[in-house]
């Protein structure tokens, strides 16, 4: 068996990961992959003051360098990950709205969760996922994921502060997500927030340009932009104190990977823990490359697993196309524009939403594995974590800094570990 697959053509209704498609069904496949990844992989920059077209840019890259290193044998897209949010915002003071002016120093945090995360996958290759499923078990993950969406929540209420008409026109686009989400076909549940996006973007459009109720939409530099030229890298800097801050992401990466490749090859019917490793690796050096030009973090999306679960098609070739589509995309200034015009209250109700849906989805871990809160270890160990990370606990020492969602990160590992100390593996 080869590096890569020899893909053969597929020929039943499911499409495995090591067949492939004619390209006259494989290109519309990836356009609704990119469609299903582009409404969060445009938000978290927004939010975080970077430049969309260039996370977008990067998204493609990440994905061609994630599908080279797991030989084309894992299908997945490599999108924003909202795992950095809460950080990049607190190491770089950025309270939203237009662009973060401390851009760099987040790079550079970013840059070394990838390093904590890639080195992570090359002992995962060496030794396995043992380890890992040991550390972080579904309380802990759990506690991680649901303090990164309570740590947010100042963030998001900021947001809706302003006028009646702004947090109007927020709350409609946090219903329009909500009801698109509820009432849904399966299709357009997966973009649900672009069908938000769109609808509030709309409403400005009426109630802003038409009736000046809120601040109109300016479409000059639209019209100004070029349709090709090179992305607006910025470099990173590297700061300790953003470093202490960020770099704690990478064990939520792992978490999140973790569980993503195990759904996979839950849904394909092919065991994909023999790729864990790579796909760490992948995702760890795609994240170092994004932020050393000024993309965001990069994380493997749940978004495009359900696709695959709606469609049957895995093919691993669908990716690269839909890779290369997103690296055009983010070659164009003019698109680059037309995401830069999306109005702050939509922002605000984006944000309400997605911020939100990342504790609930992540307490959900607690309920598929269902983790026992009569246990005083699960109990005690979800209970400090959320506290520490909601209130934005922060410890310095010196020049180091490890913020709320470290320290919820390092609380939840320890204590969880500590109070199994003379359990046998009943009662754990």
């Amino acid at each position: 068996m080869g590096y890569f697959p020899l893909w053969r053509p597929a020929t039943g209704a499911t499409v495995l990961p090591d067949e492939k498609l004619p390209w006259a069904a494989a290109i519309p496949m990836s356009f609704q992959h990119l469609l299903a990844m582009s409404g969060s992989t445009i938000l978290a920059p927004l939010i975080m003051g970077f430049d969309p077209n260039v996370a977008v840019f990067f998204s493609g890259i990440g994905t061609l360098l994630f599908f080279a290193i797991t030989g084309g044998r894992v299908p997945s897209y490599l999108g924003s990950s909202f795992a950095f949010i809460a950080v990049v915002m607190a190491a770089t003071g950025f309270a939203g709205g237009g662009a973060n002016p401390n851009i760099g120093v987040a790079l550079g945090g970013i840059i070394a969760a990838g390093l904590v995360y890639a080195l992570i996958g090359l002992v995962v290759m060496a030794a396995g996922t043992g380890w890992v499923e040991r550390l972080m078990p579904p309380a802990v993950t759990g506690a991680i994921g649901v303090s990164i969406g309570l740590n947010l929540a100042p963030v998001a209420v900021g947001q809706l502060k302003g006028s009646m008409a702004h947090l109007a026109i927020a709350l409609a686009t946090v219903l329009c997500m909500a009801m698109v989400s509820a009432y849904g076909t399966r299709a357009t549940r997966r973009i649900a927030v672009l069908i938000a996006l769109a609808f509030g973007y709309g409403l400005v459009l009426v109630f802003g340009n038409g009736a000046g109720l809120v601040p109109g939409i300016d479409f000059s530099r639209v019209g100004q932009a070029a349709w090709f030229g090179i992305p607006n890298f910025t470099a990173p800097q590297f700061d300790w104190t953003a470093i202490s801050m960020i770099a704690p992401v990478a064990v939520v990466l792992v978490a999140e990977n973790l569980g993503h490749i195990k759904a996979l090859g839950a849904i394909t019917g092919q065991n994909m823990d023999r790729y864990i490793g790579r796909g760490f690796l992948g995702d760890g050096l795609a994240t170092m490359i994004a932020g050393a030009g000024g993309g965001t973090g990069v994380t493997t999306y749940a978004e495009n697993i359900g696709v695959m679960a709606m469609t049957k098609v895995y093919s691993t070739l669908i990716f690269p196309v839909a890779a290369v589509i997103a690296i055009l995309l983010g070659l164009s200034p003019k698109f680059g524009a037309i995401l830069q015009t999306i109005p702050a209250p939509v922002l605000a109700g984006l944000a309400v939403s997605v911020f939100g849906l990342i504790a609930s989805a992540m307490a959900r871990i607690w309920v598929d594995n269902r983790v026992d809160f009569s246990d005083p270890r699960n109990l005690f160990t979800v209970g400090v974590a959320l506290i520490l990370g909601a209130g934005d606990f922060t410890v310095t020492i010196g020049g180091f800094a490890l913020g709320g969602i470290g320290t919820s990160t390092l609380a939840a590992l320890v204590i969880y570990q500590l109070l199994g100390i003379g359990r046998d593996r009943r009662g754990a």
